[in-house]
């Protein structure tokens, strides 16, 4: 429910705090005293349509904050929502503290609140809440109707995870089959396998070089240079017998001991590779013919051989899919029949608990409708004569002799109002909080009774907040608060305060007679309140 709304720099509101509790709600004040300001603040939290000259002159921009407290599995939860309307520029929301889109608003609070008053708050005009209300009143049962919907639809997503009609899936799998059979034919295996044929390729293509430098750096490691010197190895095998016996140079010793050794392996392996490469012009073709064939598959299916390969793995899982996509197609069309006739029978069971409902709904409705000032009025739900009887749309004839046309287009803004508290009255449900604005226009003398009285029957369920011009609803709230328009220093400022006792006495006075003071009238308000 609502418990704090707070309005800044809106109309003729500078700053006012209202706090709401459970139950019936009135506010109430002279014409113009900014009421319906109170309305239209909470209409921007819910997301409504902001403009610039809702901001009160002289201000940068109006600011609504509105929490609310709902009750979760988890216990209750706070939910604070601002919305600020400069003068200048676009409108912002936040949610919680987070800035948020002002479109989030309306998905946020829509099972929040309901304001009845003006066409575009209405969510009864729509076609989904009338069908939410009629089912909750009948008690359809809409499982079976949903679970099969949703079954029809994960069938369309499997058909369409084959891929296209049989031709488009025949085409695919001749594609997919010499991809996958050109793969294969490569029997790849490794996937760093053209690395190792790039440098043997090298090795190959220049064999008699490679010779020649392996045998002359093995000559300087181990032979006489051409001027006499010995190798390297010798030279080592010299410094390292010039530090022998010399404790202090130990470890240089041992250090060049070490390099002659690592050295003489090498030299070693340079001799096995004079003694052992030879050219193999076969070989380097057959090198040269299979890196040009992993070059063509990267270029085709993937940056290196691990994602041709990968590819390769894929392609055999969807190319088996296709080979069996007509047995699974024809599975999956008999299993899309059998759904739909199913889907027939249930919506058909459905439409028929609807249509049973709307009729006896519809003569409730006209019934309150009679008790709210609205007597003759007819209320029609109809149901639509296919499928679940979708879409359901509530009609209304307002007065006698008149056409009785969809909801939205057949009542004036009061008239509206009370259709859809006959609604509530007769089909409990929607939001934990309401919000009645012009539910009294046209209405007076028993009819404002029975109004005010069918407003807080409503409130036994949920939370009611009525702005009203008559004494006889605000007699029947829970709280009354009173909103006051005063004038300090050449502006106007609104002000609200909740009244009790004797002062609402004498507010409800004021609302009964324009006289505050009179006796006849204080008689009357107490009479009306029962003190």
């Amino acid at each position: 429910m609502l418990t704090d709304l707070r309005v800044r720099d809106l109309g003729v509101i500078e700053d006012l705090s209202l706090t709401f509790e459970t139950g019936m709600t009135v506010l109430t004040g002279e014409t113009g005293a900014g009421k319906t300001l109170v309305v239209e603040a909470l209409q921007l939290v819910l997301g409504g349509r902001a403009s610039p000259t809702l901001v009160r002159a002289g201000a940068d921009e109006a600011m609504v904050e509105a929490r609310f407290v709902v009750e979760t599995d988890d216990g209750e939860r706070e939910i604070i929502i601002t919305r600020s309307v400069p003068a200048e520029g676009r409108s912002r929301a936040w949610i919680d503290g987070r800035m948020s889109p002002v479109s989030a608003l309306a998905e946020v609070t829509s099972e929040l609140v309901e304001i009845h008053g003006q066409h575009e708050h209405q969510s009864l005009v729509t076609p989904a809440a009338q069908r939410a209300v009629l089912d909750a009143y009948a008690g359809t049962d809409l499982g079976p109707v949903l679970a099969l919907r949703a079954e029809l639809r994960r069938l369309a997503e499997s058909v369409a995870a084959l891929g296209g009609d049989a031709q488009q899936r025949a085409r695919e799998a001749d594609v997919l089959r010499y991809q996958v059979n050109e793969i294969a034919a490569a029997h790849l295996s490794d996937p760093d396998e053209d690395d190792a044929l790039r440098q043997e390729e090298s090795r190959l293509a220049d064999a008699t070089a490679h010779r020649e430098a392996a045998a002359r750096a093995s000559e300087l490691l181990e032979s006489a240079s051409g001027n006499g010197d010995g190798g390297v190895l010798a030279r080592l095998a010299e410094a390292a017998g010039l530090l022998a016996g010399r404790e202090a140079f130990d470890e240089f010793r041992q250090r060049i001991t070490g390099a002659a050794i690592d050295l003489s392996d090498v030299a070693r392996g340079l001799r096995d590779v004079v003694d052992g490469w030879e050219d193999d012009p076969d070989r380097l073709v057959a090198v040269q013919e299979r890196r040009r064939l992993l070059a063509d598959l990267r270029r085709k299916y993937g940056v290196d051989l691990s994602a041709v390969m990968a590819f390769a793995q894929e392609a055999a899982v969807r190319l088996e899919a296709l080979d069996n996509a007509e047995e699974t197609a024809a599975r999956l069309e008999g299993e899309r029949v059998d759904a739909e006739q199913e889907l027939a029978r249930a919506e058909e069971a459905v439409r028929k608990v609807r249509t049973k409902a709307a009729a006896r709904f519809g003569v409730l409705v006209g019934e309150r409708l009679a008790d709210l000032a609205m007597p003759g009025a007819r209320v029609e739900i109809r149901v639509a004569p296919v499928g679940a009887g979708d879409p359901i749309e509530a009609a209304l004839g307002a007065n006698v002799g008149e056409a009785v046309l969809p909801l939205a287009k057949a009542a004036s803004g009061g008239e509206l109002a009370r259709a859809m508290l006959a609604i509530r009255l007769v089909a409990m449900g929607g939001p934990q909080t309401m919000v009645f604005d012009e539910v009294d226009a046209g209405v007076g003398g028993a009819a404002a009774l029975s109004l005010g009285v069918s407003l807080h029957e409503v409130s036994r369920s949920r939370q009611v907040l009525v702005v009203t011009h008559l004494a006889q609803v605000a007699a029947k709230a829970d709280r009354q608060i009173t909103v006051r328009k005063d004038e300090v220093l050449g502006r106007t400022l609104t002000s609200a305060v909740a009244v009790t006792g004797e002062e609402r006495v004498i507010e409800l006075s004021r609302m009964l007679s324009g006289h505050p003071d009179s006796d006849a009238a204080r008689a009357h308000a107490r009479e009306l309140l029962g003190v």
